[in-house]
């Protein structure tokens, strides 16, 4: 995979592309990642990327031709249509289900304002997604685009040393994830639970699915609404619904 980030701060991902696992991923060869400064692309004698809005108003807003001219640059080298996103805050809400859909691309190219809106052209005629964090307003999509990156990067083949880990995660199942326990067995009093102790797998697997319930049922009711339930999971959720009344 190749992703490519079109910033007007580019030095803020070289910490980000270079650590922990997507710097591994990055050295393994597994996803090329690039921060490229959109300003460099400007027309004008001072580089400008921004100009005030049609219609008055408040703010500035970016240039269409800077942008255009920096996506078709890296799309030089795709194959295949790449996906071109926008991080803005009227996005569609970023999921793990939009991870593990943008985790089967090629190549993916990001665009992050900062400070300023866009031209609507860029949203008509350039990008093919929208993609928002959360329902509030940070200063740029850099640190929104981090985001998505690493949720779709540790789904790539290869990347993690479990690839269970990213099967298992809160929101790959539609649940979160149950409890996590290491050694040593009791630490300060507090004991690890005896089915995690007990060496019978089948039963472990039943004692983590009904945690994972649980642990759904009270913080993200809302996911349970979205999910295929077993028989024996609707009758463990009655079973919570009838201790909490």
């Amino acid at each position: 995979m190749k992703v490519d980030v079109l910033t007007l701060f580019p030095e803020m991902f070289t910490g980000v592309f270079e650590s922990s696992i997507l710097g591994k991923a990055n050295e393994k060869g597994i996803v090329s990642l690039n921060a490229i400064n959109f300003r460099d692309f400007s027309l004008s004698k001072h580089h400008t990327v921004d100009d005030t809005p049609y219609g008055g108003g408040g703010g500035m807003v970016l240039k269409p031709e800077p942008i255009f001219a920096a996506v078709e640059h890296v799309m030089t080298s795709s194959v295949n249509p790449p996906r071109v996103i926008l991080m803005c805050p009227q996005g569609e809400t970023f999921t793990q289900k939009k991870a593990e859909e943008l985790s089967k691309e090629e190549h993916i190219i990001f665009i992050c304002g900062h400070y300023e809106g866009y031209d609507e052209r860029i949203r008509e005629h350039l990008v093919t997604d929208e993609l928002s964090v959360g329902d509030y307003v940070l200063t740029g999509g850099e640190i929104p685009a981090m985001t998505v990156i690493d949720a779709v990067v540790r789904l790539l083949p290869g990347v993690l040393g479990n690839q269970m880990s990213a099967v298992t995660d809160s929101f790959s199942t539609g649940l979160l994830e149950y409890p996590h326990y290491t050694r040593p067995a009791e630490f300060r009093g507090w004991k690890v639970p005896d089915m995690l102790l007990s060496g019978h797998h089948a039963n472990i697997e039943v004692w983590r699915r009904q945690q994972a319930l649980k642990r759904t049922f009270t913080r993200r009711p809302d996911l349970l609404d979205k999910l295929q339930l077993t028989d024996q999971d609707k009758k463990y959720l009655r079973e919570l619904r009838n201790n909490k009344q």
